[in-house]
């Protein structure tokens, strides 16, 4: 099956779609939000939960059953339960914009659907008292809708400010794919993992070898001495993401591809879905490409999905810079397990 990356090779290459980051990094602080949109008349959405600590808001909604269809943003944050605040930031600016489900007969009368996840980074700035707040959300948002060039995408960013990847940094990473018949479907992943993502033998990253051609074949990874590439100790983690495509999709579908997403996830990550994990993937299908998706062309779909989602995880490690905080140190991968120490 021809595949290969978008332009971009992250979320960006799906028309319409926005990202948007907001961190706070001083003063005990070590957290922040991303903020995924969809064009302003919203996608389709699915979500697959399969972590067994998951914080999360709207999933139900998402249900094919359940009748609201589209959603008009997608939040991921960290903070835990505590960070679901942002999404308030979120949902109060939408509706300003005058963007959301209609509930009325004015134009305002509209409530926005913004479905979101979690990860725990709780004190690791230093000050367990800082999560994200509506401000940082809102802050997000309009990262999202500037227009601007994101710089950086990935990375120690937005949701990934705090995460942590086993006893490694974690972040934000991204991968696109655009299919022989020129749909497009990304993934934006948020690595916060109990597990790991590195081969302890040789100091690989698990996913490399999904990559598209060329995309990881430069990469010169060797063993670390110790523990340091191995799973965490046991504390509170969760990897959460987005996946996205142009193609129309039904509720029904989109939560398969959700669930399917989990497959990349799982290849990326060991081991993935743990009790001290809370991981969450949502799909969202703009329809920006019209008309019928034959399921063979589904098929491909979804298995192009979950290797974006792969490809997703390991962006993400080679993104992230090492960081130390009054709680303790998180090295990078590439400073521990590249010769040249970037990627």
């Amino acid at each position: 099956m021809p595949v290969h990356a978008g332009t971009h090779n992250d979320l960006r290459d799906v028309t319409g779609v926005r990202v948007g980051h907001a961190q706070r990094t001083d003063h005990g602080w070590l957290s922040g939000v991303t903020v995924v949109l969809p064009p302003p008349e919203g996608a389709t959405c699915g979500v697959d939960v399969r972590g067994g600590a998951p914080g999360t808001r709207e999933t139900d909604l998402l249900d094919p059953r359940n009748t609201v269809e589209r959603v008009h943003g997608i939040v991921l944050t960290g903070g835990s339960a505590y960070g679901l605040a942002a999404v308030d930031g979120v949902v109060h600016a939408l509706g300003d914009a005058r963007i959301g489900f209609p509930v009325g007969d004015a134009p305002h009368e509209v409530v926005p659907i913004v479905p979101a996840a979690v990860i725990f980074d709780l004190g690791r700035g230093g000050d367990f008292a800082r999560r994200p707040t509506a401000q940082v959300g809102r802050e997000a948002y309009l990262s999202a809708i500037a227009g601007t060039p994101l710089a950086p995408l990935q990375g120690c960013v937005g949701a990934g400010t705090g995460a942590c990847a086993g006893r490694l940094k974690g972040g934000v990473g991204s991968a696109s794919s655009v299919l022989d018949d020129g749909s497009t479907v990304a993934a934006l992943m948020v690595v916060n993992s109990h597990g790991t993502t590195v081969d302890p033998a040789t100091g690989a990253l698990l996913g490399a070898a999904f990559g598209l051609a060329g995309e990881f074949s430069a990469l010169r990874p060797t063993a670390a001495p110790g523990d340091v590439g191995g799973p965490a100790p046991r504390t509170l983690n969760t990897t959460i993401g987005v996946v996205v495509t142009d193609v129309g999709l039904t509720k029904a579908q989109c939560a398969k591809l959700a669930g399917v997403a989990h497959d990349g996830l799982a290849r990326a990550i060991h081991p993935a879905h743990s009790p001290y994990d809370g991981d969450t993937v949502f799909a969202m299908a703009t329809g920006s490409r019209t008309g019928h998706v034959e399921l063979a062309s589904f098929y491909s779909l979804l298995e192009v999905a979950a290797d974006c989602v792969t490809r997703s995880i390991v962006h993400a490690m080679l993104h992230a810079e090492s960081v130390e905080t009054e709680a303790g140190r998180w090295p990078a991968y590439r400073d521990v397990h590249l010769e040249t120490g970037a990627p």
